[in-house]
């Protein structure tokens, strides 16, 4: 059994780590931090896990994290990068689900965040937790950077197409749209239900900090930088991600065979039959990322239509799977989760 800790678990990161792993078989949950919270049983917060989750909310001071195999950061950014480097001594496992390794240029990351960088050294070592394209890096990992959710959907989108190079790399466009549980679980007027419901909006169009986590690794694929335009928008829905994407095909290939071929060992990407359009619902609660591919009029535009849970293949399901591979289990262990309709 695996001896986990989870930082930070009173967000909706923080409460599905928490539904996937009551369920996973090799996982034993020992710690659950919070600072405000301490004392107060999981179950009473979230009661949909009465009778799976028995544990206490502990302060992190009293966590004895470094008994653990693998502790996950469900916290905001600036975090992690606070107490990775203790665990990491004391031989533990670090999987962090915010963006604190995520972005390789230190600049570049503080340039976004806002912050200076706690441990600049230990970016260098974080594994970019991206299965389907670093599986065999994340196996040998100490330290995960689990991916943002906009980057997910819109990578898992774009890579076929790049690594074949059949698109223009500098002209690529992601227009994508997301439910309000990705702005986590706090009180803010944007995203208050008279707020949100019945509307529908950009945000961020001047720059968003998932773009250059996304132009990264697009650029790892694609071997040199590639030119992205990415537009998100919050949708009055509570879980998904619905990310089109386009870009200028560079020469005729059977875009559908492609995407087959590419994803055909991939358990939690599953390519639609030509023709279908992907629905957030088809994913909710579920590791999936359902992807199309499309071809208007038979021209010159390459559409490719993608959809993810943010809460899971975006988050938590993810850094589950990095998790198994981590410690040599089936990728599927604790994430067979049939998505939920309606």
């Amino acid at each position: 059994m695996l001896k986990i800790g989870i930082v930070g678990g009173t967000g909706y990161t923080g409460v599905e780590l928490l539904r996937l792993l009551a369920g996973h078989p090799q996982a034993e949950l020992r710690a659950i931090t919070s600072r405000a919270d301490a004392g107060t049983p999981v179950s009473q917060m979230f009661p949909s896990l009465r009778g799976y989750v028995d544990l206490k909310f502990v302060h992190p001071d009293e966590a004895h994290l470094d008994q653990c195999d693998v502790v996950f950061f469900a916290t905001p950014n600036g975090i992690a990068m606070q107490q990775t480097r203790a665990l990491l001594d004391a031989g533990v496992r670090v999987i962090d689900l915010a963006a604190d390794f995520r972005i390789k240029d230190i600049a570049e990351w503080e340039k976004w965040y806002g912050m200076t960088h706690a441990c600049p050294d230990l970016v260098a070592e974080a594994v970019y937790g991206l299965p389907e394209v670093n599986r065999e890096k994340i196996r040998q990992a100490r330290l995960v950077a689990n991916p943002g959710c906009y980057p997910t959907a819109v990578q898992l989108g774009f890579i076929p197409l790049l690594e074949a190079g059949l698109v223009e790399a500098g002209s690529l466009i992601a227009d994508a749209k997301s439910g309000v549980s990705g702005a986590g679980r706090k009180a803010e007027i944007p995203t208050l239900f008279s707020e949100a419901a019945d509307s529908f909006k950009a945000y961020g169009v001047a720059g968003h900090r998932h773009l250059p986590e996304i132009r990264q690794g697009l650029a790892n694929v694609f071997g040199k930088p590639v030119g992205l335009t990415f537009v998100p928008h919050l949708t009055p829905m509570i879980r998904g991600i619905h990310a089109t994407l386009y870009g200028r095909v560079r020469k005729d290939a059977d875009l559908q065979a492609l995407f087959e071929q590419r994803y055909a060992n991939e358990t939690f990407v599953d390519v639609l039959p030509a023709g279908s359009m992907p629905e957030t619902r088809s994913v909710r609660g579920s590791n999936l990322c359902r992807i199309a591919v499309h071809r208007p009029q038979g021209g010159d535009t390459v559409v490719v239509l993608s959809v993810i849970d943010n809460l899971v293949k975006g988050a938590a399901g993810q850094a589950v799977q990095n998790m198994n591979i981590m410690f040599g289990l089936p990728e599927t262990t604790g994430l067979n989760v049939i998505p939920l309709l309606p």
